[in-house]
């Protein structure tokens, strides 16, 4: 015996045979049910408390004993390698610094606008000073769009005079293209 056949006029208005077969048209919400349900379970026998977060304390953070001391005897490059300032700054002229947590160290031209900025608290009077004083002191004054904290508060006790210097007569004559 044969299975009831159906016609339908399609847009063409052709005759289409649909084969009315009701097992075929299950099939399809079957397999969503047991994907929802399969999901479901899943979910269910996850166990929250075998998910450990890792503790803040165990996640490596900068500490001084961590930095060399910089004695400003090294060359230039050295200097800011050895001080870590590659790490979170990109400093022209200096190879692999290209950091992005801190701002870009182009004091040349980003120097005079900081000491200008109504926001600047701190006691600098020149490009030269503004360098020493956000290493010995970073929170003085933050670059807008960069997180607060970042910058060890221990890092100018980690450069000797003689490299924080170096380090300042660097940058105060860094320029460069500002990003918008």
């Amino acid at each position: 015996m044969s299975q009831p056949q159906c016609f339908i006029a399609s847009p063409s208005l052709q005759t289409v045979s649909v084969n009315d077969s009701m097992p075929e048209r299950l099939i399809t919400p079957l397999i969503i049910i047991a994907l929802v349900l399969g999901t479901l379970w899943a979910l269910h026998s996850i166990n929250p408390s075998s998910v450990t977060p890792v503790p803040v304390s165990s996640v490596a953070a900068l500490v001084p004993d961590m930095v060399p001391l910089v004695t400003g005897d090294e060359p230039i490059t050295e200097i800011f390698t050895k001080a870590g300032c590659a790490v979170c700054h990109t400093v022209p002229g200096i190879s692999g610094a290209d950091g992005r947590v801190g701002p870009p160290l182009l004091l040349g031209v980003t120097g005079p606008l900081r000491l200008a900025d109504p926001s600047y608290r701190g006691h600098a009077q020149s490009v030269h000073q503004y360098v020493i004083e956000s290493v010995i002191e970073p929170g003085v004054f933050v670059v807008a769009g960069y997180p607060d904290h970042t910058m060890p508060t221990w890092y100018g006790a980690k450069l000797s005079a003689l490299a924080l210097e170096k380090i300042a007569s660097y940058l105060e004559l860094q320029g460069g293209s500002i990003a918008p």
